[in-house]
């Protein structure tokens, strides 16, 4: 019996087989860093929309009475009428619901605003959720 020196290999190698789930791995990683990225830019998008929405009802309020919501009325004077003082004149629900920042959060409502004295502060508390701190998002130029 003589053997063949051309014998036919099926399957794959280790090797072969180690470099295309390497090549798998690189792939789904630079997938996540991309996408990971977007999230972020998405999650600024929203706020900064919501915020301006929020910003141009409490307009409207404010034309139609004189005077923004005090700090304890708050966003809510946008939805429900309120009976705190300074009462609204011209009470009309402006808003359905206010929305909630991405981390589930309600926006924060501050008049006069820290950063805005003549007016009034609207922000996310951000993602560690704590007002006040360096990841606020609000209605002020940074």
């Amino acid at each position: 019996m003589q053997r063949s020196t051309t014998s036919l290999r099926s399957g794959f190698t280790l090797i072969e087989i180690m470099m295309v789930v390497m090549i798998i791995g690189l792939l789904a990683g630079v997938a996540a860093y991309t996408l990971g990225d977007n999230l972020g830019v998405a999650k600024d998008t929203k706020i900064k929309s919501d915020i301006q929405t929020i910003s141009t009802q409490l307009m409207v309020y404010e034309s139609m009475n004189g005077f923004p919501p005090s700090t304890d009325q708050g966003l809510k004077a946008l939805v429900q009428q309120v009976s705190s003082s300074p009462a609204p004149r011209n009470w009309r629900q402006l808003l359905k619901e206010i929305p909630l920042d991405p981390w589930g959060m309600e926006y924060q409502y501050v008049a006069p605003g820290k950063h805005n004295p003549e007016s009034y502060d609207v922000f996310s508390a951000g993602k560690d959720r704590v007002p006040g701190t360096e990841d606020d998002i609000g209605n002020w130029k940074k």
